[in-house]
């Protein structure tokens, strides 16, 4: 069973009350980020990347969502992936980011989607296989401008020269129509612009020679959200849109848009109980207290996404009193984790708030996991139902 599978399944549940965790996904918080992105990125076009299952947030809801609020380009990373964006909007553009199979060709050429080429070999095996079916296979060229990871190389003049030899033998390819060309910027979110200008000049410079060359280059894109907003001059044609939709900034001092978190993800206190001095709580016996302390222990833990890393974090409990902050203690385990709750007015039933209610709250997850928020939001499992709330 696929993880779209396993969501439906848990989706489908009577209940998504009682011990169950869930995520909250805000669409109207979506819609409002997209259109505060729209703004920021000027003339280019805004692909929004729904890979991931919508980095963890849903994808067809997220999906219909987008494209009721105009967006009519994706991006995902797999067939699979595609092919569930088609199944949510009908007439959308969907680009794979990813490699795809030969033996994906008849599905890709009947659903309309647009594969990625990135080396000789990738583009005639689906050629080949287009020709065979008789159709033609819409496809974008992936430049290689300094991420070492997939791609035409472009790093300098030789590379680029070898590259375009490469490239007119794909462009010769009848069951090929290029109309886009595109690369992956390595550095967009760190402080320093050094390795993205000279990936920018790398591509324009490819660019140029390809149209020398009489390549048609159709869409050009090369920024996502971090790259598009600290160097407009990058934007190209088009630009990718991903964590910022969700309601994080993409790097630490960008320009100030007041984004919203899509996904709250919540849980419910199953037991309240006092731990005697000095006893041990949990896996390991890694905590102990010298004073008489109130335990809440709430039904999530690593196999949900709320990995052991986040031990020692704060979460948010909503009483009948009120709302406070509880440390996560002892170690989390697969299925429960332990707040401290000492002086809280916590009950069984109550709403606990692992991340969400702001945008800080997950930033300082990743912090304290020594990863990013992306990672954060991917690990929430399928086993937690998603459910969409519209204002």
């Amino acid at each position: 069973m696929n993880t779209n599978q396993n969501a439906r399944l848990y989706a489908s549940l009577p209940s998504l009350s009682g011990a169950h965790s869930v995520a909250r996904i805000d669409l109207y918080a979506l819609a409002h980020n997209y259109r505060l992105l729209c703004g920021a990125i000027g003339d280019a076009l805004p692909i929004c990347v729904v890979k991931a299952d919508a980095y963890g947030h849903g994808a067809p809801s997220v999906v219909r969502t987008l494209y009721d609020e105009g967006c009519r380009h994706f991006a995902v990373s797999s067939t699979e992936e595609a092919l569930a964006v088609r199944e949510a909007a009908e007439h959308a553009d969907i680009l794979i980011l990813g490699s795809v199979l030969p033996t994906h060709v008849p599905l890709l050429a009947a659903h309309r989607i647009t594969a990625t080429v990135y080396s000789k070999e990738v583009a005639r095996a689906l050629s080949e296989e287009a020709g065979s079916l008789g159709v033609c296979l819409s496809v974008h060229v992936k430049l290689d401008t300094g991420m070492n990871r997939l791609g035409f190389a472009a790093y300098d003049r030789e590379t680029r020269e070898r590259s375009l030899s490469e490239l007119s033998e794909v462009y010769s390819y009848e069951g090929l129509s290029v109309c886009g060309v595109f690369s992956h910027l390595a550095t967009a979110d760190e402080p320093s612009g050094e390795l993205t200008n000279l990936q920018a000049e790398r591509f324009d410079a490819m660019i140029r020679l390809m149209k020398d060359h009489g390549m048609k280059t159709g869409q050009k894109h090369l920024c996502n959200t971090a790259g598009a907003l600290r160097f407009p001059s990058c934007r190209m044609d088009a630009v990718r849109l991903g964590l910022a939709l969700y309601g994080y900034l993409p790097y630490e001092g960008a320009p100030e848009l007041p984004l919203l978190p899509v996904m709250r993800l919540t849980s419910e206190v199953s037991n309240v109980h006092t731990l005697p001095p000095m006893e041990p709580l949990g896996y390991g016996a890694t905590y102990r207290a010298e004073s008489p302390r109130q335990i809440a222990t709430i039904s999530i833990g690593y196999a949900d996404g709320f990995i052991r890393a986040y031990s020692g974090a704060s979460v948010t409990v909503h009483t009948k009193d009120g709302n406070f902050s509880a440390p996560v203690v002892g170690r989390i385990c697969m299925d429960q984790c332990m707040l401290d709750v000492t002086g809280i007015p916590a009950s069984r039933g109550d709403t606990v708030t692992l991340f969400g209610n702001d945008t800080k709250s997950l930033l300082e997850l990743a912090e304290r996991a020594g990863t990013i928020p992306y990672e954060v939001l991917c690990l929430v499992s399928a086993r937690v139902p998603r459910v969409t709330e519209e204002q």
